[in-house]
């Protein structure tokens, strides 16, 4: 592991006092439910909590990993030995500016998506199906059912940790692409601006129902997943390929492939990280072996080899 983080731990301490916490684990706050502890945990607040972070950052080279929701990271068994950023409560806000909503890094997807229905704006429904926060969701561009926050978006705020200030992006700049973004691996998404446009109350409430639905009646909600393992390949579907390979039920250790979708692990009973990561291996491989596409993983693995 690179960095000093006594140095770190000093710099945040001095700043933060004891909301800089150690030794955290993180299992519980990933859809997961795996993986080890985080060296150094912080929850900014503010702009200032994330200036500390850059200088502890700058100062002591340790790596860190920014953490939203954790639905879409599997977290090694043996943590992350650097800094976990998790933004807090001060970047939980939204607010309306005609059919623009603002918001904050911190508000969960399908949160927004309920203010945006609230309001009679259209255009966020198919994030009622998204469990990520605003952040996770703008840096992997996250979609459902046809359409995806790229779509949408027409500033993005972020804080560079490199550089130890924020600044703006807009639509182009950020380098929206499938299931991905072109934001630096420092950028920290503190809040964004959506465009949307006046609808019908019923009619979007009716299309959130039915992501809703679609969501119980297709993934295994009841246990624990990072949502789709894969991204689709150009033209076809990662679920498909998995399944026609015969990999429905597979296990490896405690992790299964789902026998409700083929793209979705489960982590059972006695699961542990190094088992998705096994089972991952071996779907990829086997799906490569019968077909000839290599499937890119969508979930991120971060562990003490990404410190």
């Amino acid at each position: 592991m690179g960095g000093d983080l006594a140095v770190a731990t000093a710099i945040l301490r001095a700043a933060c006092g004891p909301r800089l916490r150690t030794d955290v684990p993180l299992a519980p706050l990933t859809s997961f439910r795996l993986g080890g502890p985080a060296s150094l945990f912080l929850e900014p607040q503010d702009d200032d909590d994330l200036r500390a972070a850059s200088d502890a950052i700058g100062a002591s080279g340790v790596s860190f990993l920014v953490l939203g929701k954790g639905s879409n990271v599997l977290v090694a068994d043996e943590g992350f030995p650097g800094l976990v950023l998790r933004l807090g409560r001060g970047f939980r806000w939204v607010a309306r500016d005609g059919d623009r909503l603002l918001a904050g890094g911190a508000i969960a997807l399908p949160a927004l998506a309920g203010v945006a229905a609230q309001h009679a704006l259209d255009g966020l429904a198919f994030g009622v199906a998204i469990p990520a926060s605003l952040g996770g969701a703008v840096r992997m561009n996250a979609g459902a059912h046809g359409s995806q926050v790229g779509d949408v978006i027409e500033k993005i705020d972020v804080h560079m940790l490199g550089e130890g200030r924020r600044t703006s992006l807009g639509r182009v700049d950020a380098g929206f692409g499938y299931r991905r973004s072109g934001l630096a691996p420092d950028a920290v998404v503190v809040g964004a601006t959506f465009v949307l446009h006046p609808g019908d109350p019923a009619r979007i409430r009716a299309a959130m129902d039915a992501a809703r639905d679609w969501r119980r009646a297709t993934q295994p909600l009841a246990e624990p997943n990072c949502g789709s393992v894969f991204t689709n390949p150009e033209g076809d579907h990662a679920a498909r390929l998995i399944e026609e390979a015969g990999l429905k039920g597979l296990r490896v250790g405690g992790a299964r492939v789902s026998d409700k979708h083929a793209n979705f692990i489960v982590a059972g009973e006695g699961a542990t990280a190094a088992d998705v990561r096994a089972l991952i291996d071996t779907i990829r491989d086997s799906v490569a072996e019968r077909t000839g596409v290599m499937l890119l993983p969508e979930v991120r693995a971060v562990g003490p080899e990404d410190a």
